[in-house]
């Protein structure tokens, strides 16, 4: 089964999640893409398990999880606006 979603970054810088999937890089405002992770700290929201098909992120420590989809989808969102 092939991978949906190949990421190969995640990072954290001020107010945003930089997430690089599928060779392209995309910025994601943190507080819109979830209440839990804007109020992590920064080791909090580096302890993440990216899902074996390439679907979603899961960060333990403050049990979310989020699609990759979702996650992209909010990123053109926010270039538009």
């Amino acid at each position: 089964m092939d991978k949906q979603y190949n990421v190969s970054n995640i990072e954290f810088s001020g107010e945003w999640i930089i997430l690089s999937v599928n060779e392209e890089t995309y910025q994601i405002p943190i507080a819109q893409a979830s209440k839990k992770l804007s109020q992590a700290t920064d080791i909090e929201r580096k302890i993440y398990r990216i899902s074996p098909s390439g679907y979603g992120i899961h960060w333990y420590a403050i049990d979310e999880d989020l699609t990759i989809k979702g996650l992209i989808r909010l990123a053109t969102v926010a270039q538009i606006a």
